[in-house]
C-alpha cells in the first residue's frame, strides 16, 4: 500500500468533496494560506484544528495523520437494507482489485 502523509489525505478529502480552500477555511476558523500549507505539508495543525478537520470530513484523526489505513463511512441515517447493499458493493470492488 502507497503512504500516503496528512496534507495528501486532506487534499484528498477535500476535492472529493468538491470544497475550496477558501470554503474549508471558512469551515474551520483558518486562513486559506494556512489550509494550504497543511495540504503540502508546510505546517500541520494544531490538536483543535485536527478535530474540526475530521469532523468536516467525517474521518477519525488517527486517519488524517496516517495512523489508521482505513477510512470508515459514517452510515447512520441508513437502512439496514441499504447498509448491506453498500457491503456489497464494496465487496465486489475488492474483488476487482485481486
Amino acid at each position: 500500500m502507497v503512504n500516503i502523509n496528512m496534507g495528501e489525505r486532506l487534499k484528498s478529502l477535500r476535492q472529493a468533496r468538491r470544497l475550496t480552500l477558501k470554503q474549508v477555511s471558512e469551515l474551520v476558523g483558518v486562513s486559506v494560506s494556512v489550509l494550504s500549507a497543511y495540504e503540502v505539508e508546510d505546517r500541520h495543525p494544531s490538536y483543535h484544528i485536527l478535530l474540526k478537520l475530521a469532523t468536516l470530513y467525517d474521518v477519525s484523526c488517527d486517519y488524517l495523520i496516517g495512523k489508521d489505513k482505513m477510512r470508515t463511512l459514517n452510515v447512520n441515517g441508513l437502512s439496514e437494507r441499504e447498509i448491506n447493499s453498500l457491503a456489497e458493493i464494496i465487496d465486489i470492488m475488492k474483488a476487482n482489485k485481486k
